[in-house]
């Protein structure tokens, strides 16, 4: 059996503020096989932000064991950590973060360039990735000229672009209607089918409900971890 993509193994983390230290993790550890669908849930300071900075090669942990595609993340330097984000995880956050001043094409392009990837390649790549998503018509748009469930459509773009293994998507529906909350939500299906590993961090019982697991986190630990039937 293969290595897990993703692996916690008694991971805490500890912040101090002040005089005070504050324990975000406490111990926790589960795994995640390649192509799986899960959401990790949980309220505000439940420890579940800090768990994607894991997930995501942002953070380290005080303690504890995060490897991501089979590397431990504390044994990696900052480049290292770095190059491992831009080729094993693609992101998608609830605000887009997309650049205003670059065209929808230029904003999908930006992930290709740090990998050097020459920019006719990474013209026609980020094409794909755009008419797939069904945006073809949109690529010389500017962020602002778009609708939310557009911006977010070009961010998961983005995600995708590079072919990650990892899409880690942090409230991808925070900022959209229901209605389109579900269409990204459908889309973010149509690429696990394919293979891609997607995890999604919320609040969201709605989003929690929908996916095929869901690891529920309170207090830094894990309360719950169900495998479910999507809706």
């Amino acid at each position: 059996m293969s290595e897990p993509v993703i692996l916690m193994q008694d991971v805490r983390k500890t912040y101090s503020m002040g005089d005070q230290e504050v324990h975000a993790l406490r111990g926790i550890s589960f795994s995640v096989e390649q192509g799986e669908f899960l959401s990790i849930m949980g309220p505000s300071g439940s420890g579940k932000s800090t768990c994607m900075n894991m997930i995501g090669c942002l953070d380290r942990p005080t303690s504890g064991i995060v490897k991501i595609g089979g590397r431990e993340t504390a044994k990696m330097t900052e480049r290292e950590l770095a190059v491992l984000r831009n080729k094993t995880i693609g992101f998608v956050f609830q605000q887009y973060h997309l650049l205003p001043t670059m065209t929808v094409l230029e904003n999908v392009m930006v992930p290709l360039r740090y990998q050097g990837i020459e920019r006719s390649v990474r013209k026609d790549m980020a094409l794909d990735a755009l008419e797939k998503l069904g945006l073809g018509e949109r690529i010389k748009h500017f962020p602002n000229e778009l609708s939310g469930g557009q911006k977010q459509r070009v961010a998961i773009a983005r995600a995708t672009v590079t072919k990650p293994a990892i899409i880690l998507a942090d409230e991808p529906t925070g900022a959209l209607d229901s209605a389109t909350g579900r269409a990204v939500l459908d889309l973010f299906g149509k690429i696990n089918d394919s293979g891609t590993t997607i995890v999604i961090v919320t609040h969201d019982s709605g989003i929690g409900a929908a996916t095929r697991r869901c690891i529920r986190i309170l207090d830094g630990e894990i309360r719950a971890d169900d495998v479910q039937s999507a809706q």
